[in-house]
């Protein structure tokens, strides 16, 4: 199959939802929870990405995992989940995430390719560093860049300015991957070239940037550069 994005030197991915299935963590406890497995999943996400909106524009940046930690909070109170334990195994599980199936032969490909590979995410650190090891893709990223390097959560430009910095890679020769309908207009804002992993069949986001294409997986990424 030829190519249909050139000029191309760098993957950059999005973690949670885009490389890493959120889900997967109360989904481990779906005999615990029940019917109140996919609203807590859908609360704290929601939740724990506003938050970081939110501190964003209040100046109160925290790391990842305390934001986290405070949307499972309020997910759990908004169903009346009392269940201390539950709450402290939900966590753990957060630090174990699974990566979404074709994640490890989609980077095999792409550094096959001779294309640099970074995540470029809200999460901490510490998160980032345990979910490349849970999944064994680490040898396949040359790069995992934090926001809690600049401070601030994503969309801030300074975010998305890691990547070219740290990857020695022009702006526009960085293809952005995201699940996030925000992200990626964001990223097409900031002038990323943007795949939007569409995973959850969202519409669109009506704010600035365009992405260049749409996949509802990973799986065809490496195809769209010819490989």
């Amino acid at each position: 199959m030829g190519a249909t994005m050139q000029d191309i030197d760098a993957c950059v991915f999005d973690a949670y939802g885009t490389m890493f299935n959120y889900g997967a963590a109360a989904a481990r406890f779906s005999d615990e929870l029940g019917e109140l497995e996919k609203p807590l999943t859908e609360l704290w996400r929601t939740r724990q990405v506003e938050y970081t909106w939110l501190r964003s524009l209040m100046g109160e940046y925290v790391e990842f995992f305390q934001v986290t930690g405070e949307a499972l909070d309020y997910a759990m109170a908004s169903l009346k989940i009392d269940n201390a334990d539950l709450r402290r195994r939900l966590l753990d599980v957060y630090l174990k995430l699974d990566c979404f199936p074709e994640v490890p032969a989609m980077l095999s490909k792409l550094k096959a390719g001779g294309l640099k590979t970074a995540i470029l995410s809200n999460g901490s650190p510490k998160m980032l560093q345990s979910a490349v090891d849970n999944a064994g893709i680490g040898e396949n990223l040359d790069a995992t860049y934090s926001v809690d390097s600049v401070g601030i959560y994503k969309p801030h430009p300074s975010v998305y300015q890691m990547a070219p910095d740290g990857l020695g890679v022009e702006t526009k020769r960085v293809c952005f991957l995201s699940s996030n309908a925000w992200d990626a207009a964001a990223a097409a804002n900031f002038g990323f070239r943007v795949v939007w992993i569409n995973r959850y069949g969202q519409p669109p986001e009506n704010i600035p940037g365009e992405h260049e294409q749409q996949l509802d997986s990973l799986e065809g990424l490496p195809a769209l550069f010819g490989l």
